[in-house]
């Protein structure tokens, strides 16, 4: 039911405008409800959880439970958890002034019942908009009852001149302000038990007790909890008792696809106007991006059980545009494209987001961060190439005997970081054996992402031990194997 907020602001006006109260959950039920029926999109900007977490977040609201939502770190809890906001009403009436955002056709403060036995119908009322109804903790050992529920505040009770027995003299905390609110705790296991059985009756029976006092205040309060696996044995865990007043445990996921991230990083990179003008991405970068990431949340160095944000992903993609950006500004250049060895600006957006293994240690955040960056180039490259296979004849041929050939025949080819987009596609032009295998294997390939792609067939070979790579303070050094073998003694 729409009323006419802007002309209602008393009591007697609410009444004869037939307001009916409705709890917060019956509002996101509802409003649920209908968005469903219209077919409208209920959680918008979260991808890949269409078919798994959305349906039984839905469910969650229609039977009207308290959520956890349990995952690891950069799977959209707390984003989902904020999309809830949507689902409520744009406007509830409040009793003007009340701490506790009272409604005014059923008071529960003693502020508000007090202003309505004063003032009855012209009981004065302000209206909090949906936007404002949504409070976040995020649980530390640090935070106490008195911060979620209340204490007494001795500077109120020496300023009203009342003494400690008055139950005015109680400041609220977090919880009972959020009433009528949708209220998160991020975080819930790092919560000390001892403050988590402070939830317990405020979740079953609305009841809340601060220093003595037994106040009964039925808050009407959508709980959204949410927890990563880890914490469960690094630092803490969830009470039982606890655990089992929350209606529903939903698990969260990464993306399952490189076309679903890709979508994420996107949405969520924040690039201003200039990046996104002067710097061109071709489609098979965020490919490998993508991968880069799907590679760390499979690998052997990477701690699995700590996960790998999508956060990883989006500020990659953010340090990949800025190192085409500092190249073109240092080129005093108007544009330029992403290239394969750019990716190695992306290491510090990775080395600060995972968590290593004792093997990923021995190999240093760096060099772990690197081979991601190789396994992923691997990953990718028998999608565009035929595939190098790890064992052959020594006799055997291959599609990439030429291009080793002019290799092993030549001194090397350098790609420096500084090279203009002119300089770098020379570079790679002048080694023909790469058009050639262009030409063969994808010859319809978009040809503003060519040389990013004969870059990967550099960078495949490789990582499959065909050629040698060396990184230098200008650039990097592709050689003929054998040949850098034998430099190096």
């Amino acid at each position: 039911m729409k009323l006419d907020y802007k002309n209602i602001n008393t009591l007697g006006q609410l009444k004869a405008a037939g307001y009916q109260t409705k709890s917060i959950k019956d509002e996101l039920r509802d409003n649920l409800i209908e968005k469903i029926k219209k077919g409208e999109e209920t959680f918008t900007g979260v991808w890949g959880y269409e078919d798994s977490v959305i349906p039984e977040l839905e469910r969650a609201i229609l039977s009207r439970h308290n959520i956890n939502l349990l995952g690891l770190r950069g799977q959209a809890k707390t984003r989902l958890a904020h999309l809830m906001v949507n689902l409520l009403d744009e406007y509830i009436p409040v009793v003007e002034g009340s701490e506790i955002n009272d409604d005014p056709t059923k008071p529960m403060s003693r502020y508000a019942m007090e202003l309505i036995k004063e003032k009855g119908v012209d009981t004065p009322i302000s209206w909090l908009h949906r936007d404002e109804r949504f409070a976040e903790k995020l649980a530390t050992p640090d935070v106490t009852v008195a911060d979620l529920i209340g204490d007494v505040d001795p500077i109120k009770a020496a300023n009203l001149k009342l003494s400690y027995a008055d139950d005015r003299v109680i400041h609220f905390g977090m919880i009972p302000r959020a009433n009528r609110c949708i209220f998160v705790i991020n975080e819930l296991p790092d919560l000390q038990a001892r403050i988590q059985v402070s939830l317990f009756n405020i979740l079953e029976e609305g009841d809340i007790q601060i220093r003595g006092f037994k106040l009964r205040l039925p808050l009407d309060i959508q709980f959204v909890f949410t927890a990563n696996p880890e914490d469960y044995t690094n630092r803490g865990s969830i009470v039982t008792p606890l655990k089992d007043r929350i209606g529903s445990q939903i698990l969260t996921h990464y993306p399952d696809d490189i076309e679903t991230a890709r979508k994420i990083t996107e949405q969520e990179a924040r690039l201003d106007e200039r990046q996104t003008n002067s710097v061109y991405v071709p489609d098979i970068a965020k490919d490998l991006l993508e991968q880069v990431i799907f590679e760390a949340r499979e690998s052997e160095y990477v701690d699995a059980k700590s996960g790998v944000s999508a956060r990883t992903s989006i500020t990659a993609f953010e340090n990949l545009l800025s190192t085409a950006e500092r190249r073109a500004l240092l080129t005093d250049a108007e544009s330029t494209m992403v290239r394969l060895s750019d990716f190695m600006g992306i290491i510090p957006a990775i080395t600060g987001k995972i968590e290593l293994v004792y093997e990923g240690e021995q190999e240093g955040a760096d060099g772990v961060a690197e081979i991601l960056i190789d396994d992923a180039v691997k990953r990718l490259f028998p999608k565009y190439f035929p595939a190098i296979n790890k064992l052959e004849r020594k006799d055997a041929q291959t599609p990439y005997d030429g291009l080793l050939s002019w290799f092993f025949q030549g001194e090397g080819f350098e790609l420096l970081d500084e090279f203009t987009d002119e300089e770098y596609k020379r570079s790679l032009d002048a080694i023909p054996e790469l058009n050639q295998l262009i030409k063969e294997h994808q010859p319809d390939f978009p040809k503003a992402d060519v040389y990013f792609l004969k870059e990967l067939i550099l960078w495949g070979l490789v990582s499959h031990n065909k050629l040698s790579k060396n990184r230098f303070s200008e650039g990097y050094q592709f050689k003929d194997l054998y040949g850098s073998y034998i430099d190096k003694l």
